[in-house]
C-alpha cells in the first residue's frame, strides 16, 4: 500500500477561541473549514452528534487550519458533558492523524488482509471525504481518507 501524505493531525482543545487565535493569528494558518453541529441535524448514522445539533446547532464541532495545500491541523472541542465517551473526551493534545490514499476501498481491503485493525467500513461524512479509522498497537488512532470532488478540505467550507 502507498500513502500520499499526512493529511491532518487532530488536537482536542479546551479553549476554542484561544487555540484559533494561536493557530490563525500567531502561526498564520488559514482557516479552511469550520463545521458546526448543525451539519449533523439530518445525519441518522451519527446519533450523538445529531442530538448535540438539536440542542446547539451553532456550536463548533471542528475546524481545519491549512498548513500547506492538503495538509492541516484539525481542532475539535473537548467537552465531557456533550458526548459520554471517555476514550475520546479524556484526551487533550494530539488526538489522531490522517493519511490520504487514492483508493480507500482497496486500502481498506489491504488493512483487513494484513489484520490491521479497522473501526468500521469506509464512509463519507458531511465533509464529503471518504474515511475509515484504525489504530496502532498502542492505540494511537488514525484515519485513512480519500478526497472527493466535494471534499470540504479541498474546496473550503465555513458554516456561517
Amino acid at each position: 500500500m502507498k500513502f500520499n501524505a499526512l493529511m491532518h493531525v487532530n488536537i482536542r482543545v479546551k479553549d476554542w477561541d484561544k487555540m484559533v487565535d494561536f493557530y490563525q493569528n500567531k502561526l498564520g494558518l488559514k482557516v479552511k473549514v469550520i463545521v458546526k453541529y448543525k451539519e449533523y441535524l439530518h445525519s441518522d448514522n451519527r446519533p450523538a452528534e445529531k442530538e448535540i445539533a438539536q440542542k446547539a446547532p451553532e456550536k463548533v464541532m471542528y475546524g481545519y487550519f491549512e498548513i500547506t495545500p492538503g495538509q492541516f491541523i484539525e481542532m475539535s472541542l473537548a467537552d465531557d458533558s456533550e458526548i459520554d465517551d471517555v476514550t475520546w473526551n479524556s484526551r487533550l493534545g494530539l488526538n489522531h492523524f490522517a493519511l490520504t490514499v487514492n483508493d480507500i476501498q482497496k486500502t481498506y481491503q489491504e488493512f483487513k488482509a494484513k489484520d490491521i485493525p479497522v473501526l468500521g467500513e469506509p464512509s463519507k461524512g458531511p465533509a464529503g471525504t471518504w474515511k475509515f479509522w484504525s489504530h496502532d498497537p498502542e492505540n494511537n488512532y488514525f484515519e485513512v481518507m480519500q478526497y472527493t470532488k466535494d471534499s470540504y478540505q479541498v474546496n473550503g467550507h465555513v458554516d456561517e
